[in-house]
């Protein structure tokens, strides 16, 4: 006796598993883009392009950022960056620095996320920015005091000098957790030929690759949980009383039998009978055994919103003969069961769930 209790304790267990995995989703779990606020501190090396050697105009640079991330792929940022540049004048040999700072603002396109699309827990995210900035330029004593033999610096400027800067750049953030990412940048800006003190006919570049680090001061992502569809209740017509009426001679009664329908529900591009689906197939067994010579038509549908009107004629025709073969599982002989399906060209109800169906009629 305990033997046959724990079997059908286990068998209940099961189906009622089954039946929660095969919960119909109507919208899966997604992570969608949050808008959020960061900072980034930057430490690094400039060089100011000039007639020197490369090394000899390295300086050091530093910058500070403050932005808001609007969109998964754009962003605008403020900031300020500087410290030391570097000259060099060729004839006699010397070289020459002075100080700066430059305020920044910059609009920032996600790469990552412009041609991968948004991934919150990717490693890697590179970005390119573009902006202007407004450079003040002060210190310049070392390049007053350069002996320039009879040539005259035309450009040579004291106390500050105040210009205009276009900038752009590339950059990367290398996630650490949702929060932190070391970030690289490197950046060149576009001054005026005035900015080393020199007259060479062109503009002044100078160009800072940077390290540091990104930091996120709000959360950048959220997570949707699964929608899923309502389970469906079955509804079952049950046989109204049959009268009885008197006659002067006494007489059999007649028994009026009310014909049953049950809609059979299918999921999306499907044709396989759902547990929940089974009680509908067991009503109509029940009802046909019941009146041994009622019949019952079984016609199958398919939704118009998907799929071809090829792939549903043969989806309806596969949910129509899978109910017929469930009945006839069961006893139903196949005389009793016809067989009809319409494909899309029939919508019986509003909904497109609603017409992933067979009716089933029995009378």
């Amino acid at each position: 006796m305990k033997k046959n209790i724990l079997i059908s304790l286990v068998v209940l267990l099961c189906t009622t598993m089954t039946f929660a995995q095969e919960r119909q989703i109507k919208e899966p779990a997604k992570v969608i883009f949050h808008p959020h606020w960061f900072i980034q501190a930057q430490a690094g090396a400039a060089h100011t392009i000039g007639e020197a050697k490369f090394v000899d105009l390295i300086s050091p640079a530093a910058a500070f950022n403050v932005g808001y991330k609007f969109a998964p792929a754009f962003g605008v940022r403020i900031g300020v960056s500087g410290w030391q540049a570097k000259g060099g004048w060729v004839s006699p040999k010397q070289d020459y620095q002075y100080k700066y700072l430059q305020g920044n603002a910059d609009i920032m396109a996600d790469l990552s996320s412009l041609f991968c699309g948004f991934n919150p827990k990717r490693v890697f995210n590179g970005y390119f920015f573009a902006g202007v900035g407004l450079n003040h330029a002060f210190d310049n004593d070392e390049a007053n005091a350069l002996d320039t033999k009879t040539y005259e610096m035309e450009y040579l400027w004291k106390n500050s000098k105040n210009l205009v800067a276009g900038r752009l750049g590339l950059g990367c953030d290398l996630r650490l957790n949702d929060r932190l990412a070391i970030n690289i940048e490197a950046n060149a800006n576009l001054l005026s030929d005035k900015f080393n003190s020199k007259k060479a006919g062109n503009c002044d570049w100078q160009i800072n690759a940077l390290v540091g680090l990104s930091i996120k001061l709000g959360k950048s992502y959220k997570k949707i949980a699964p929608v899923y569809y309502e389970p469906e209740t079955v509804v079952t017509e049950q046989p109204k009383p049959t009268p009885v009426v008197e006659q002067p001679k006494p007489k059999a009664e007649v028994a009026t039998v009310e014909p049953m329908k049950q809609n059979v529900f299918f999921a999306l591009n499907s044709a396989r009978i759902r547990n929940d689906q089974q009680a509908k197939i067991a009503f109509l067994v029940e009802y046909l055994e019941k009146y041994p010579a009622s019949k019952v038509t079984v016609t199958g549908y398919a939704d118009v919103n998907t799929g071809n009107a090829r792939i549903n004629s043969k989806l309806s025709e596969m949910r129509a003969k899978n109910v017929a073969e469930a009945l006839k599982a069961k006893g139903i002989a196949a005389e009793r069961i016809t067989i009809d399906f319409k494909g899309d060209t029939v919508q019986p109800y509003d909904t497109p769930e609603e017409n992933r169906v067979s009716i089933c009629i029995a009378k």
